[in-house]
């Protein structure tokens, strides 16, 4: 485990507020080797890079849906209403941009466009290649071009609600498509070019984006909360035994079991609840909901 070795002075006035609570790569390989590799315990020997590679996939997996380590960015959008993905980037959890009292304004995925290769073509509708035979291609497709040309009140309808506009004529809203239901703006992400798209509306605009991150990055950057510390001893030994050849199958199944038990044990810990936050959530439900 981390142990705290320095000062409080030079803790409050350093740059690793927070830290303690995290257990960095190095202590993390470190006390596996110590606890789980050696003569007369259950991983007599295990080559370092073997090591190494589990932990990274441990923290990988877990960071999915145990850890849970999301991470944001905060940018300006500019004219081209283009966002680069960032470099650890796993999946999104929300986009939104800040209006002027600090409120999040919540930006919805559109699901019927996007961003295709643009062939080009000649007056015959042929293909057009360069001068080593390769297909050429345009810089934008018509489909982006056309997309981004749209203002706010011609790519979202008008229908009432806390982010819409209340001006929609009676019986309209029947049907509506929900991500078009409101005028916050419109995004969609293109996974292999790295790029997300925005809507008109959204330019000049404050964006947040709320990410999944896999936690992994060089050896300093990576860390993992102490609380699921045991989960991944339990996780890399499993992953090792169930890989080794001649190791007794009621081993691997036990380690199964105590990797799953410390997964378990690590979402709650996480999980983070409190009494008086569930007593104030139980005291909210008995309120007459008014519409």
């Amino acid at each position: 485990m981390a142990l705290f070795t320095g000062t409080q002075e030079s803790y409050y006035s350093g740059s690793d507020l927070g830290n303690y609570q995290f257990v960095s790569f190095a202590d993390l390989k470190n006390n596996f080797l110590v606890s789980y590799v050696g003569e007369d315990k259950v991983i007599p020997k295990v080559k370092i890079p073997d090591v190494n590679f589990h932990i990274q996939r441990c923290i990988a997996e877990l960071s999915y849906d145990t850890l849970r380590s999301h991470k944001s960015q905060e940018i300006d959008i500019p004219p081209t209403l283009q966002m680069k993905l960032p470099h650890d980037y796993v999946n999104y959890v929300q986009l939104s941009w800040c209006d002027d009292a600090g409120v999040e304004r919540i930006i919805y995925p559109v699901r019927k466009t996007g961003d295709p290769m643009a062939i080009l073509q000649d007056g015959n509708y042929d293909y057009i290649f360069d001068g080593t035979g390769t297909l050429t291609t345009a810089a934008e497709s018509e489909t982006w071009k056309k997309f981004k040309q749209k203002t706010t009140n011609t790519t979202v309808e008008n229908v009432s609600g806390p982010d819409v506009d209340a001006t929609l004529a009676e019986g309209r809203r029947y049907g509506i498509t929900p991500e078009h239901a409101q005028f916050n703006g419109l995004f969609f992400i293109d996974n292999q070019k790295g790029y997300i798209y925005f809507s008109s509306g959204i330019n000049g605009k404050t964006v947040t984006l709320k990410y999944i991150s896999d936690s992994l990055g060089t050896e300093d950057e990576i860390k993992v909360h102490k609380f699921a510390e045991e989960a991944v001893y339990k996780h890399v030994a499993h992953a090792i035994l169930s890989t080794k050849a001649n190791v007794p199958e009621y081993i691997i199944a036990r380690f199964k079991k105590e990797k799953r038990a410390a997964i378990r044990q690590a979402k709650l810990r996480l999980s983070n609840l409190k009494i008086e936050e569930l007593n104030l959530i139980m005291k909210n439900k008995s309120k007459i909901i008014k519409h």
